[in-house]
Parts: C-alpha cells; sequence; structure tokens
C-alpha cells in the first residue's frame, strides 16, 4: 500500500490534489485526522493540536510566552494558561506518520512528511508548486474572495510552513532533492496533477 506526502505551498492545490489522489489509489487521505490523534495523546483540546500544526509560526510562541498567556481556539487570550511546546507537537506527528506509513498507508499532505518519511522505501514525496502570482490567482479564482485578502493570507501561510521545516528539519522545503516528483501545479490542468502523481506512485508499487 504504501505512503505519498505531499508538499504544497499556498495556491499550488493540495487540498483538491490529495483527496483525488487518495481516491484514485484506494489510499485513505489522512488531514484532519492527525490532529485529533495528536491531541489525544497529548492530552489537549483538537483545536489547541490544530493551533499548533504546520502553521505554527515560532514568533507567536515567542510573543505569547511573553505575554505569559494562551491563545484560545477563537482568538481569545487566556491568562495563565500553559504554552504548548511546540516540539511535542512535532514529535507526536511524527509518531502519528510513522505509525500510518507502517500500517495500512495514505496519502498525507502537508507537516513535512518527506522530512519525516524520508528513509521509507514504500513512499512517493511530492511537491506541488508555481510561480506566487499564479498560486495567488488559483487560490483567488478557488476562493472567490478578495484578491488583497486572500493574497496576505498567502503570504502568511507560507512564511510559516517554511518556518516550521527550517525550524525543526534544517532544510529547505522547496528545494527538489526531497522529492521524487515536483510539478507545478499552476500551469496544469489540476486532472494532469493527479494524474502525474497517481502514475508515478503505482510506479513505486504504491497504492490498492
Amino acid at each position: 500500500m504504501g505512503i505519498v506526502t505531499i508538499s504544497a505551498p499556498y495556491g499550488a492545490a493540495g487540498p483538491e490534489v490529495g483527496p483525488a489522489v487518495a481516491a484514485r489509489l484506494g489510499l485513505p487521505f489522512h488531514d484532519r485526522a492527525i490532529p485529533a490523534q495528536v491531541a489525544g495523546r497529548l492530552g489537549v483540546p483538537v483545536e489547541e493540536a490544530e493551533a499548533n500544526d504546520e502553521t505554527v509560526v515560532r514568533g507567536l510562541w515567542r510573543l505569547v510566552e511573553s505575554l505569559g498567556t494562551m491563545p484560545d481556539p477563537v482568538g481569545a487570550v487566556v491568562p495563565g494558561a500553559p504554552l504548548p511546546d511546540a516540539r511535542a507537537y512535532r514529535d507526536q506527528t511524527e509518531r502519528v506518520l510513522a505509525e500510518i506509513a507502517a500500517g495500512d498507508g495514505g496519502v498525507v499532505l502537508g507537516r513535512a512528511g518527506a522530512m519525516v518519511l524520508r528513509d521509507r522505501t514504500d513512499a512517493l514525496h511530492v511537491r506541488l508548486d508555481g510561480p506566487r502570482d499564479r498560486r495567488l490567482a488559483a487560490a483567488v479564482a478557488r476562493s472567490g474572495r478578495p484578491r488583497d485578502e486572500v493574497a496576505s493570507e498567502m503570504a502568511a501561510n507560507d512564511r510559516a510552513r517554511e518556518a516550521y521545516v527550517r525550524h525543526f528539519y534544517r532544510v529547505d522545503p522547496a528545494a527538489a532533492a526531497h522529492y521524487h516528483v515536483v510539478v507545478d501545479a499552476t500551469a496544469l490542468p489540476l486532472d494532469t496533477v493527479v494524474d502525474i502523481v497517481v502514475t508515478a506512485a503505482r510506479g513505486r508499487g504504491l497504492g490498492r
């Protein structure tokens, strides 16, 4: 069965391609379930695990720590609440990914999967990317939201994802050396992108 990891900056169609690839390969798509498993192991609310997922920016934690507070799931501040250890979330996420790979397999979006599972021979590591302006245009088209609003969200999201990988794994997440396949998801129809990833996965013997 094996595992497919997909790395995708904002606007590169990761949330669209991931589930489609999983369906074609007959594998489960792991996304929202991962924070839930991490939360259960750490004994914290799911919302807190989601807040500490890959999009956490180190600077946020430094700010929160300096205030002696912890943001709650809706963005307010809870005085005196304990500060979660970002490394604990990272460690538990790595354990969950390893268990997925060793078990029924699946398709995982984000969470530095290519770095965590780099030594597995039953994995395909994929990077979806594209020029910033085309990723922005695609995100605006898919969401229907104002361009300025999407651009601001994209900038913050990209910075956070890169910071996560650079901080914990000391690598550039965009470097092609980490992946078996790199696709410009803004230059091809999404069906074609899915076809490429599925073909590569089949070529490595992955899927049902």
